[in-house]
């Protein structure tokens, strides 16, 4: 008669009987039935044809730009600097490309470059060009940059502090999770960040460790079945302290309760009634299992000192299984003593069945956990390594019911508890964190990383909302808004300037307008989470108030020079006076310089980026001055004749700021009010003003208006 499996709780139950194959006959499995999906429709054949075709198309002109891309870098550069002792290097081939590298005749590894894998840019909007080697191990072998054009480091920063950073990634570990600066935990592997260059470091540890990943998981070196076998895939060192019940709930442990009654119905067509008079309701077997080679789980149940005792068999590729039950029914029976062979309980594996003996069985006394329920009967089974055991697969223990037929013969019953290893435990989602950290953008864990500063950033900027909002009540009150004001520029240069290296700079607006032109991406403007908010809220200010709120108030280095006037004033430094004429007809360079830059920076960039440096926000803000002696020289000029002339940078040079102010003429409000007596009758606000702003006649120039408000003050006086 054919066997009658039961199913409870997803739990698979079913009946053997004695035969040529033995008391355990397992079930062949029926194929799951795949789902099948409705192919997507065009509105015609031809549409959809044509798509097909483009998209074919697509897909195989850029596999073959990528590869052919990394074999011209292989045909000039040295492999041995990427992979040392390497053979001979193959065609690169595969999504994504790699080249396999050889030592003999044995595969060693993979050799890639980023830009062929990932599109990660930075600055300049181009991505970055790294060759990459990793190992069979997942280790990388070395790396070298083979191009970039990032303008931090083409004008600045010396290649050898380039050079430095890249050679950090040798012999690094891509199962770990990598962290620019100091580690938080010894899960984490610090590398030491370009200085001066923050987004550029991690546009370029992005594009090492993000690149190197995916092409690791796809040739099998990282990820489902890596290379290493089971100890690499699975987390079997870390412990984190669980009860019996958060154990039982992720899966650590399973259960499986069987009543009487479910028992006699598997022996119900073979046994008389009368063998089945037990209370159908009571517990014939509650059964648990456990993989106990993790230490979450194997020292939670056995305690410290008895799991330690297993080190030595584990650390030789043994697995600890743990069995206990409860109930009418014992898992060990009484004959292993005699047979050597447990022959109520067997452990199966995809078609491998591992019978249990007496020498890999050890009885466990006690639970550790203090919350463990009393267990009649518990065993810890130590399966050897070449049993074929694979622990990061799913697994079954079968336990065998016996009854005695009307005829007097052995008849038997199997019911299979199914048990697989929860995933927090794998290595690669758990024990390293890399996968934990692939999942998450880049962007995401700057924003994370930056949290602090995003909520100052954010509260200062409200700040310097509600007063443009209501400066009308707070320019009444001179003393207060020049105490505000001194404290806001103070505020701009040591915390958005030197501390959270937040400055904008014309290369943003270059940047931004080239990637509307080349294909626009938001995860590139979300990498600097300051940058980004402060340029939100220019663009804000742009629609309301003009150019103005920018410059005269966020800007760092328009902050130092303005404090640096002050200075002047206080030590009754001379101020030279610029006659109007002259000084409108020197304001044109900065839209001279700007107009330039966005000519250059449609073309070649490396021009462009060399121009730019006209800006000195890099020298004085960014790195310091901490640089060459011709960029310090110049920020230095820049500042001493300011002592002279307020914001001499601001109004005549800025080409930031000339980007700002061609769309300050299409501001929604205009607050600064007028008398009519202004440029007639008086010139007060004129002569104050610290950019010569007000035409002689009294208009303001919005163009130039750094919104200080001094005027405001003088109306209301």
């Amino acid at each position: 008669m054919p066997p009658r499996p039961e199913m409870r709780d997803a739990v698979r139950r079913e009946t053997f009987f004695l035969g040529s194959t033995g008391p355990f006959k397992r079930r062949t499995q029926s194929p799951l039935r795949r789902r099948s999906h409705r192919p997507l429709t065009a509105r015609s054949p031809v549409t959809a044809a044509l798509a097909l075709l483009l998209a074919a198309v697509v897909c195989l002109g850029s596999f073959v730009a990528a590869a052919s891309d990394i074999e011209d870098v292989l045909k000039t550069w040295d492999v041995g600097s990427v992979f040392p002792q390497a053979g001979h290097v193959g065609p690169a081939e595969g999504i994504p490309p790699s080249a396999p590298v050889f030592r003999g005749n044995k595969l060693a590894g993979y050799i890639f470059l980023t830009s062929d894998v990932i599109n990660s840019a930075g600055y300049s909007g181009k991505p970055v060009k790294i060759l990459v080697g990793i190992d069979l191990d997942g280790i990388i072998t070395g790396a070298k940059v083979v191009k970039h054009q990032e303008p931090i480091l083409v004008l600045g920063i010396p290649h050898q502090r380039l050079d430095d950073f890249i050679e950090q990634y040798t012999g690094l570990d891509i199962r770990r999770r990598v962290r620019l600066g100091p580690t938080r935990s010894d899960r984490e592997t610090s590398i030491d960040m370009v200085s001066g260059a923050s987004i550029t470091s991690l546009v370029f540890n992005d594009s090492i460790i993000r690149s190197a990943r995916l092409v690791a998981r796809s040739r099998g070196v990282i990820g489902p079945g890596p290379v290493g076998g089971a100890k690499g895939k699975i987390d079997f060192e870390s412990f984190e302290k669980k009860t019996w019940e958060t154990l039982i709930k992720d899966g650590s442990v399973r259960r499986m309760i069987l009543t009487n009654g479910e028992v006699d119905r598997a022996f119900s067509a073979t046994v008389a009634d009368s063998a089945t008079s037990r209370d159908p309701k009571k517990t014939f077997i509650d059964l648990y299992a456990a993989l106990a080679t993790p230490a979450t789980i194997g020292q939670n149940l056995l305690g410290f000192v008895d799991y330690n005792e297993l080190a030595e068999a584990i650390a030789a590729g043994g697995h600890p299984i743990f069995v206990a039950a409860n109930g009418f029914y014992s898992f060990r029976g009484y004959t292993y003593r005699r047979s050597g062979v447990f022959e109520r309980l067997q452990l199966i594996q995809d078609s491998k069945t591992i019978r249990l003996t007496k020498g890999m069985h050890q009885r466990v006394k006690k639970l550790a956990l203090e919350d463990a329920p009393e267990i009649r009967e518990m065993s810890l089974f130590v399966l050897p390594s070449d049993s074929g055991f694979d622990p990061s697969r799913p697994w079954r223990l079968e336990i065998l019911a016996e009854r005695t037929g009307d005829g007097g013969e052995k008849l038997y019953a199997g019911f299979s508890l199914n048990y697989q290893l929860p995933v927090n435990y794998n290595r690669t989602e758990a024990g390293a964190m890399a996968e934990v950290e692939e999942e998450k953008p880049l962007w995401q864990i700057r924003w994370e990383d930056n949290l602090p500063h995003v909520v100052i950033l954010c509260l200062s900027l409200l700040g310097l909302l509600a007063l443009l909002v209501f400066q009308d009540w707070v320019v009444r009150h001179k003393t207060l808004i020049n105490w505000l004001r001194l404290g806001f520029l103070s505020f701009t240069l040591v915390y958005i300037g030197w501390i959270a290296a937040a400055q904008l700079s014309v290369i943003n607006v270059l940047t931004f307008v080239n990637s509307l032109l080349t294909g626009f991406r938001w995860d590139f403007f979300l990498l600097e989470p300051l940058i980004f908010i402060l340029w939100g809220f220019v663009a804000l200010a742009l629609l309301f108030w003009g150019r103005g709120v920018f410059c005269g108030w966020l800007c760092p280095f328009g902050a130092l020079q303005e404090l640096i006037s002050k200075i002047a004033h206080l030590l009754k430094v001379p101020q030279l006076e610029i006659p109007f004429a002259l000084n409108e007809r020197i304001w044109p360079i900065k839209y001279v310089l700007f107009l330039a830059l966005l000519a250059l920076s449609l073309g070649p960039t490396a021009l462009a980026e060399q121009l730019a440096e006209v800006e000195p926000f890099k020298t004085s803000i960014s790195l310091k001055f901490i640089r060459a002696g011709p960029f310090v020289a110049y920020a230095v000029a820049i500042l001493m004749a300011s002592l002279f002339v307020q914001r001499i940078f601001c109004r005549y040079l800025c080409p930031l700021g000339a980007a700002l102010a061609i769309p300050s003429n299409n501001r929604m409000f205009n607050w600064l009010k007028r008398r009519h007596q202004c440029g007639s009758e008086c010139n007060a606000c004129a002569v104050i003003c610290p950019v010569q702003a007000i035409h002689p006649n009294g208009q303001i120039n919005t163009h130039e208006c750094i919104y200080c408000l001094d005027c405001q003050s003088i109306y209301y006086d």
